[in-house]
């Protein structure tokens, strides 16, 4: 392909993504899922998992990291710059849209209504979202420990999501240089994945 015709598809691909990702980084990964993996086939489904967990072990936000991840992956730094500008512009016309526009607004039913429909919906996208990314990332008993544990921590004890984050890589860590075939099992399993895709 073209590199200014593949450029021009990056950049229009995330345009749309982030033109329809109400509800913030979380609420997009399903379009993501459905536009890069599924209809693009620019990256393999089983990498989004990774893609998000880098996205989110990063400063920034997660819709902006990742679409600057997966547009490196694609094109190189062009890629990545033109993702992340494809992505970034539609929040940027659309929230100064509306900040031009709330305050005359605001308080009209309309308005009021189609907010009050959003949410729900956002809520769904982003329980999607975990469900996809739980059948790729969560491989043996070990994963569906660390989740339950992270959930509780996030939940319950107020755990900052940083430390929740940095904690399982540390465990991560430690599987890998106590149990190094228990790290083989699961890698093997990746892989499979990846030959049956």
């Amino acid at each position: 392909m073209n590199v200014r015709i593949k450029l021009k598809d990056i950049f229009f691909t995330f345009f749309k993504i982030g033109l329809f990702a109400f509800g913030g980084g979380y609420a997009m990964i399903p379009l993501i899922e459905r536009e890069i993996v599924d209809k693009k086939k620019w990256i393999k489904k089983e990498d989004i998992s990774d893609i998000i967990a880098v996205s989110e072990s990063v400063p920034g936000a997660i819709a902006i990291n990742s679409s600057t991840f997966i547009g490196y992956k694609i094109s190189g730094r062009i890629g990545a710059i033109t993702a992340a500008a494809g992505i970034i512009l539609p929040s940027f016309i659309i929230i100064l849209a509306i900040a031009m526009g709330f305050s005359q607004f605001g308080n009209n039913p309309f308005v009021q209504a189609f907010f009050a429909g959003i949410r729900p919906a956002i809520v769904a996208l982003i329980v999607i979202a975990a469900i996809n990314i739980g059948k790729t990332a969560i491989k043996d008993r070990i994963g569906m420990v660390v989740a339950f544990i992270t959930v509780v921590a996030v939940s319950f004890f107020r755990v900052h999501a940083i430390f929740a984050i940095l904690s399982g890589a540390l465990f991560g860590f430690l599987v890998y240089r106590l149990w190094p075939s228990k790290v083989k099992i699961i890698l093997e399993k990746k892989d499979d994945r990846h030959d049956l895709s």
